[in-house]
């Protein structure tokens, strides 16, 4: 598996938990001493760190305790890795840039029988090394993703994306319109303990400084608008959780913005109305993915338009 955007300067045992909340401390522990979890191939303690696109080997783990939740995990169909291979934006020799869709998981978890990360190695294109993940998005959340396809450019984007020299930009319709139209939200954001699913919320005292910049595109009166937003930092749910925490949630965000979320009366898709609309990487030019058809749709049920990039 490979170190996201998001799992940076993580440790390895928090690492585990997350991914695997089902391991015990002490089995995580035997596993490290024994040299079976390994890190970019060399072993490694709990307490490491962890660093954009490193790969950590995980062996034979015991089963998850059976829920109804879930789903037993299958092999990508051929199908699925053909369309996945239409999706793709730009490939050259160091990196694959996907247009993510909405609904496609990027790593594995309860309830998810496939994920983009069990698809990599249909996209080697004969390359000896399997492309790694070097950022995130959200199963529901379609758009730019770029995909590194050897070590190097793995640790070089991870540096880029530490360093917070990529410029990301998304697109959103909320349910109202945020005042003022434009400017910076800053506030921290902690994860919410519990067995449902990530999810965290603003927290002036144990959370970690969250930055967004949004700018109002087009309104439809006060009852929607659709909006600009750029991360200056990649917290989990970051987006989702900022304009929540403004009164006007993204518009099929029932996880954050719970029945407010929806605008009622209007035949529009229940689902998340949040695209990466594109990312630029230095030295490379600017990938952009068109919005998906459902936030097309949506915008033009409400009469939205934005400015001709």
């Amino acid at each position: 598996m490979t170190v996201a955007e998001g799992e940076v300067d993580m440790r390895l045992d928090r690492w585990f938990r997350h991914h695997f909340p089902h391991v015990q401390h002490v089995h995580l522990q035997k596993l490290l001493r024994g040299g079976q979890v390994r890190v970019d191939g060399a072993r490694a303690k709990a307490n490491a760190r962890l660093a954009v696109g490193q790969t950590i080997r995980v062996p034979p783990l015991p089963d998850a305790p059976i829920s109804r939740a879930s789903v037993p995990q299958r092999t990508p169909k051929s199908s699925e890795i053909a369309d996945l291979k239409k999706r793709i934006i730009h490939q050259d020799c160091t990196i694959i840039v996907l247009d993510k869709p909405a609904g496609l998981a990027v790593q594995g978890g309860t309830g998810k029988a496939v994920h983009l990360d069990a698809m990599l190695d249909g996209l080697r294109f004969g390359a000896p090394e399997r492309p790694r993940l070097v950022h995130r998005l959200d199963q529901d959340t379609s758009g730019v993703l770029v995909l590194a396809r050897t070590a190097a450019a793995a640790r070089e984007l991870g540096r880029l994306f530490k360093t917070r020299e990529v410029e990301k930009v998304y697109w959103a319709i909320l349910v109202g319109v945020p005042k003022p139209p434009a400017g910076r939200i800053d506030r921290p954001l902690a994860k919410l303990p519990g067995g449902k699913g990530e999810r965290v919320q603003v927290d002036e005292d144990e959370g970690r400084r969250a930055v967004t910049d949004y700018q109002v595109l087009d309104a439809a009166g006060k009852r929607a608008c659709l909006v600009e937003l750029r991360p200056r930092t990649g917290r989990t749910h970051q987006l989702r959780a900022h304009m929540a925490a403004l009164g006007t949630p993204i518009l099929g965000d029932g996880k954050y913005g719970g029945q407010g979320a929806f605008l009622p009366g209007a035949e529009l898709a229940k689902r998340l109305h949040l695209h990466a609309l594109s990312i630029t990487l230095p030295g490379w030019p600017r990938f952009v993915a068109a919005l998906p058809r459902h936030t097309r749709e949506t915008c033009a049920a409400l009469s939205l338009g934005a400015p001709v990039d």
